[in-house]
Order: C-alpha cells, then sequence, then structure tokens
C-alpha cells in the first residue's frame, strides 16, 4: 500500500528506480492489439507506448501491462507498471507525457506502487463494456467504436437472461479455440444491460476473462434480444463447456476495457 503518497525504490542492477502504476486510455482502431509484437510492421499499443515512455525519460522503458486486449478493442482504464529512474513527481507524468504520446493513447492518472506489485497477478476485479449500436441504419461516425444491429433487440430480456452467468463458472463454453488459460473457471461479479439512447450497452465485471470471453458473451446476448435464445437455452450452453453452442464472437470494435482494480491502488 502506498504510504503518506512517497514513492517506492527498486534496485534494477546498480541503479535504484521506482515503480509507478499508470493508468492507460486509447483508441485500439488503429492497433494489432496491447501487446507487442516481433513483427514491427504491425503496429501496438504497448510498442507506441514505450517509444513515447523512452523519449520523456530519456532511458529505455518496458512496461507490463494488466490487460492484454486484441486488435481493435479500446481502453478507458487500461494500466501498467514501468521502473524508472526519474526526479519527475508522479503526479506530474500525464500531462508531462502528453507532447511525447500519440493523439489516440493518453495517461490519466500515475501512482507510486511497492517494488513487488504486479498489475495483471495483484488484479481484483476487471470491468468491460460493450457497444452496439442499434438503429435501423448505420451510422459511420461510430463504426469503430460499437457493433451495429438493426434488429429492436429485447433489453428486458438479454439483462433478465445475462444473470445465469454471475457466479463462478466454468466458461469454456464462451472461450476462443485454442485459449492458453490453465483453466477456464472464472467468476463474473456482475453484469448488466440497459439501453443509452441509440446503444445497448452491457457491462461485464470479473476476476479475469478468457481470450474473447466479453466478445462471445456479447455475441450470445445479442442472440438472446433478437429471441434466438432463452434462460434455459444459456444454461445449458454453460453446462455444456462447448464453444459452438454459445453465439457469435462479436467484433473486437464494441468492446473497451473500462476498469482494472486492485486492493490498495
Amino acid at each position: 500500500m502506498r504510504i503518506c503518497g512517497l514513492p517506492y525504490y527498486n534496485y534494477v542492477g546498480d541503479v535504484m528506480k521506482r515503480k509507478i502504476l499508470l493508468t492507460v486510455s486509447y483508441d485500439g482502431s488503429g492497433y494489432y492489439g496491447w501487446q507487442k509484437q516481433a513483427d514491427k510492421t504491425y503496429p501496438t499499443v504497448q510498442e507506441a507506448f514505450e517509444n513515447a515512455l523512452s523519449k520523456f525519460f530519456r532511458q529505455e522503458i518496458v512496461c507490463i501491462g494488466a490487460s492484454r486486449t486484441d486488435r481493435g478493442v479500446h481502453a478507458f482504464g487500461q494500466r501498467a507498471t514501468i521502473e524508472v529512474d526519474t526526479t519527475v513527481p508522479t503526479e506530474k507524468i500525464p500531462l508531462a507525457l502528453h507532447s511525447f504520446l500519440p493523439e489516440d493513447i493518453v495517461v490519466v492518472d500515475a501512482i507510486d506502487v511497492e517494488g513487488g506489485f504486479h498489475p495483471r497477478y495483484d488484479c481484483v476485479n476487471k470491468t468491460y463494456e460493450y457497444k452496439v449500436y442499434n438503429e435501423k441504419f448505420r451510422n459511420p461516425t461510430y463504426r469503430k467504436y460499437s457493433e451495429f444491429n438493426h434488429k429492436k433487440l429485447d433489453i428486458i430480456a438479454m439483462n433478465n437472461v445475462a444473470q445465469v452467468l454471475v457466479g463462478k463458472h466454468d466458461f469454456k463454453a464462451f472461450a476462443a479455440s485454442g485459449f492458453s488459460s490453465k483453466t477456464s473457471v472464472r467468476t463474473i461479479f456482475a453484469i448488466s444491460v440497459e439501453k443509452k439512447d441509440q446503444f445497448v450497452v452491457i457491462n461485464v465485471t470479473g476476476d479475469g476473462f478468457l481470450y474473447n470471453m466479453v466478445r462471445i458473451i456479447a455475441g450470445t446476448l445479442i442472440m438472446v434480444g433478437e429471441g434466438k435464445i432463452s434462460k434455459p437455452q444459456l444454461e445449458e450452453i454453460l453446462k455444456s463447456c462447448d464453444r459452438t453452442k454459445a453465439g457469435k464472437t462479436a467484433g473486437p470494435e464494441g468492446l473497451t476495457l473500462v476498469n482494472i482494480k486492485y486492493e490498495n491502488y
């Protein structure tokens, strides 16, 4: 936990470095996901972010992200740690970084953390939002930030049926094939579906998510809204652990990582 707002220090080799947790917001439309790749022809958020940090701090910076968002997925509250030798006050880092970052990436907060803190393993829960533009015709200005569906979706049914997924379950039916996690058991703490203007918004909070899990949940709930899947059917899909029984994987453009919560930060 933080003590009187003072920074913690790590010795990395012979250099004393501060460990800082950054909250990052980005438009993922132009990137092949968060995680940097060996093939530099595919731009990633992490690579662009590290390049900007390295220029600002005038030293090589490697950041560790809390979530590996996919190509085209956005974030309001991605969290990432860096270890850096700097005298810049932590609270001034977000504004100081502004001119070094591309216009589709912004650091909105920075705090000092203990040396043993890990942004992924110390996570208490994550919240994702999925947006569906639910009108008769497409709106080009929303095409990168929501999935389009022209059918009138039953929001009440979607919200009621979604509660089947709350709790600790084996979510193998909602994971993309070939996922690498050791277990497909996860806990969803809360899930809601509501109408906001022209959008149907699905919010999911859990202790962690399998590869494409939120997008598959969204695709399945959209089918609920279309009257194609009932509550008993969703219960059977969940129990089956069979990916082929769940709905389609909704597009990445509608997904946003909203928040990552920690015990002390």
